[in-house]
């Protein structure tokens, strides 16, 4: 089941699907991998070192607390990617 849309502006142009754990997942052009992932209500992006979630935590690039595999390539910011048609976004675990 799928959580409830939380985007806040509005939808432009045709939706497509990117793939995040296995997952289906909605996705609006222009939209960053962050966004549409909170928007579809996954806060969990990556796996500290120490074994904590980590999500979204600034939105701008300077933490890198987003870090996802995004198409193989390990420690990919998510608020600073835009999401594509058929990505296909992991959870990073540790260091990459």
């Amino acid at each position: 089941m799928n959580a409830p849309d939380r985007r806040i502006r509005k939808k432009t142009g045709d939706s497509f699907l990117f793939e995040f754990e296995g997952r289906s997942i909605t996705a609006w052009p222009g939209e960053t991998v962050a966004a549409a992932l909170i928007a579809s209500g996954h806060y969990n992006l990556r796996t500290a070192e120490d074994q904590s979630n980590r999500g979204l935590f600034c939105g701008i690039g300077m933490c890198w607390e987003c870090r996802c595999v995004v198409d193989g390539n390990p420690n990919t910011r998510a608020c600073m990617t835009e999401v594509k048609p058929g990505m296909i976004v992991r959870r990073q675990h540790g260091v990459g």
